[in-house]
């Protein structure tokens, strides 16, 4: 950063960079790391697959959802995409700019209004309130109700949600990322006024901000109001701003503005000081999650873009969905939230889910012949810290106030390159074989507890949507198929 005096005001924003492709491509990230793990599903007894671009694993789905742009949850999606994507418009947009996925392909579908897709399924997009463009998807058809809320922060307005007013839902797909009663949250509107009390403290010192590629606009426009200074930011990101449509309160000025927003990996100590040998500095971390601070003169802010507890267990309580499914893979959660489901639970279709493609010969000797130790070993080849160090949370679930500024992790964090979400879950089974390795927005098990998993397991979540389904439930849907087994059995007894 480049000493200069504060503003007074803001200046008109420089002139828009005449070349806009000349900005590096960059991978969208609430959660940037290399050989992060997807964070999608496959809706078992759907044809619907959200966030989960391995047609090789997707088994009989034909219908793909994006939910939002972070990079956990494109995973696999690039320019060779070629089956319908459908997302809201604000990622469509995003989609051929960062990614490169085809325009042919995307199909964005406006907010808040019913789409009928593959003639079989009715989708309603709404805003799930966690970084721009991002959204749930309330899907409708013979497989009965479904809201996969994807990675959101709730918000007592989305009670006003006509789409939601006396819906009954079937399966609830809930972001589990912060399903703990031991980490707090503060809302966004109080982490925001921490921040700014942090600044004031600091009354001679230039800021910077760690954010990811994308997500915390909002806080870095609050911010730009309430001390009335531009933001700088990179060429690239400037250039996005402009694209999302935001407050003109950002520009790549150098020296326009004492604020100034910066990857996540840059907040260390080296460069603190060598900011500071510049100007008195300071680096703000908005994170839901613990850190390790390395430096004094940064500061942790627990600012984060997925539900508090508290938030989510008044969500399903005014919900009362039938069952609860978590999509941080790896974590369990559904105890705290029996008593807020429905009473009267609807009868469950047969799900017959589709088998997966068989492979070939060739990628059957392929895989046979990588060994868990080879995955181990890229791990670890990717696991040194870049930037800012996460702590597990599992370490501070009795005092998390020991953090200043952080009550809650955004997930579990070990030092794996296989994770998900802001902080990350080892499931590194899911990645054997993987072809698709890649960075908020979080939680799982830490470095210390990984294991296989068999691929097999992976792709329909068949075991857990029966697990969260209540017993009477499983009792009318299971009685037939028993009998049909019995009858079975005894006939091939007979022929035998």
């Amino acid at each position: 950063l480049r000493a200069h005096s504060r503003p007074a005001r803001l200046r008109p924003a420089p002139p828009r960079p005449s070349c806009a492709c000349a900005a590096p491509p960059v991978k969208f990230g609430g959660k940037r790391r290399a050989g992060a793990a997807m964070s999608g599903t496959v809706i078992a007894g759907t044809p619907i697959a959200v966030d989960f671009w391995s047609l090789r694993r997707a088994g009989g789905a034909r219908l793909f959802f994006l939910s939002h742009m972070h990079s956990d949850h494109t995973v696999g999606l690039s320019s060779t995409w070629s089956r319908p994507l459908y997302c809201s418009p604000v990622t469509a947009r995003l989609l051929p700019l960062r990614l490169q996925v085809p325009t042919c392909w995307i199909r964005p579908l406006e907010v808040g209004q019913s789409h009928v897709v593959g003639e079989e399924v009715t989708v309603t997009l709404l805003d799930s309130n966690h970084c721009p463009g991002s959204v749930m998807f309330l899907f409708e058809g013979a497989f009965g109700t479904i809201l996969y809320t994807g990675d959101f922060r709730y918000a007592s307005s989305m009670r006003g949600e006509p789409a939601l007013q006396g819906r009954h839902i079937d399966r609830l797909y809930l972001d589990n990322t912060h399903c703990h009663p031991h980490r707090p949250l503060p809302s966004r509107q109080s982490a925001t006024r921490q921040a700014a009390r942090v600044i004031r403290a600091h009354p001679q010192h230039h800021v910077v901000i760690g954010v990811y590629s994308l997500g915390k606009e909002t806080l870095l426009v609050d911010l730009a109001v309430e001390f009335r200074t531009w933001v700088v930011v990179s060429p690239w990101r400037l250039e996005q701003m402009r694209l999302l449509e935001l407050p003109d309160v950002f520009t790549a000025e150098e020296g326009a503005g004492w604020i100034r927003a910066v990857d996540v990996t840059e907040i260390r100590s080296d460069t603190l000081i060598s900011w500071n040998t510049l100007h008195p500095t300071i680096a703000i971390l908005p994170t839901g999650r613990p850190v390790k601070v390395t430096h004094p003169n940064i500061h942790p802010i627990p600012y984060s873009d997925h539900s508090s507890f508290s938030e989510l267990c008044e969500f399903v309580k005014w919900l009362k969905p039938c069952s609860v499914i978590p999509i941080v893979k790896g974590s369990t959660c559904q105890d705290y939230f029996q008593q807020y489901l429905s009473c009267v639970p609807k009868i469950l279709p047969d799900l017959k889910i589709s088998k997966p493609v068989p492979e070939s010969v060739q990628q059957q000797s392929k895989r046979k012949g990588q060994e868990p130790k080879c995955l181990l070993k890229r791990a670890a080849q990717h696991c040194v810290s870049r930037g800012v160090v996460f702590e597990s949370p599992e370490k501070h679930t009795e005092n998390a106030e020991e953090f200043t500024g952080v009550e809650a992790p955004q997930q579990n964090y070990c030092e794996s390159a296989f994770c998900s979400k802001e902080g990350c879950t080892c499931h590194m089974g899911k990645e054997k074989g993987k072809e698709e390795l890649s960075r908020e927005q979080p939680g799982a098990a830490s470095a210390g507890s990984q294991t296989l998993v068999s691929d097999e397991h992976f792709p329909t979540g068949f075991a857990a949507e029966y697990l969260l389904t209540p017993l009477n439930v499983l009792k009318q849907n299971s009685s037939r198929k028993f009998d049909e087994l019995v009858e079975d059995f005894f006939r091939r007894g007979k022929t035998s």
